[in-house]
């Protein structure tokens, strides 16, 4: 067995334990960089339903519930798939109204509120599948928004541009400074918004025969880098 000195071993240590300390004072830049992506969106999300009234909470439910059946029928043979369509939102209240004599509230029937999400893949029958909701009873829509179904490439594409970014501010800082950019210490991803594609908000009137525009929706990423320097 071969025998470590004391004296060497707690030297050995010490530099280890040092060796940290020493890292932290190397002289390093840090810079922020992004990077965007536009694109064609290719998914329409829409948030709507219908509301009812009746004398009875029975009466309001069974007439939202029959309306609502009517709707999604229309909705499906618009093209849409049963997969795309989720309940959201479902709500039962007292129609509270003023009496005769102003003196006090009364409940006056009562209302009914069912909404679902939509998603509808192809964007072209968004204003047909509007249409045959609207058509058959549907009179609440809340929002549409245009996005995409695959959104992971173009995240990639963005991460690429941030990095890239990154790299061309570093490079011009070392090279305005006079000194040489070293290595990448870290890389870490955030600060990026989320992709927000424009939103698009209608009263059922103006729905109609509603011609929806694709336009295009932004994919953007952030990225921090930490260069050595001095090298």
């Amino acid at each position: 067995m071969r025998f470590v000195s004391p004296l060497l071993l707690a030297a050995t240590l010490s530099l280890a334990a040092l060796a940290p300390a020493l890292a932290e004072t190397r002289p390093t830049l840090t810079v922020t960089g992004t990077g965007s992506v536009a694109t064609t969106p290719d998914l329409a999300t829409v948030s709507l339903g219908l509301t009812t009234t009746g004398a009875t909470a029975t009466e309001a439910m069974s007439a939202n519930s029959d309306a609502l059946t009517a709707v999604i029928a229309q909705m499906k043979a618009a093209g849409v798939e049963d997969r795309d369509i989720q309940s959201s939102s479902l709500s039962l209240n007292p129609n509270w109204v003023m009496n005769a004599s102003s003196t006090a509230s009364e409940v006056q029937g009562y209302v009914a509120t069912n909404i679902v999400t939509v998603r509808i893949r192809d964007l072209a029958q968004t204003g047909a599948v509007l249409d045959a909701a609207i058509a058959d009873g549907a009179n609440t829509l809340n929002w549409l928004t245009l996005g995409l179904q695959n959104l992971r490439p173009h995240e990639d594409a963005a991460r690429r541009a941030a990095v890239a970014d990154a790299v061309a501010i570093a490079t011009l800082l070392s090279e305005a400074a006079g000194t040489k950019l070293g290595p990448i210490l870290s890389i870490q991803e955030g600060g990026g918004p989320e992709p927000m594609p424009g939103a698009m908000f209608r009263t059922m009137a103006d729905a109609a025969s509603m011609p929806v525009e694709a336009g295009s929706v932004e994919v953007t990423a952030s990225v921090t880098m930490v260069f050595a320097i001095g090298e």
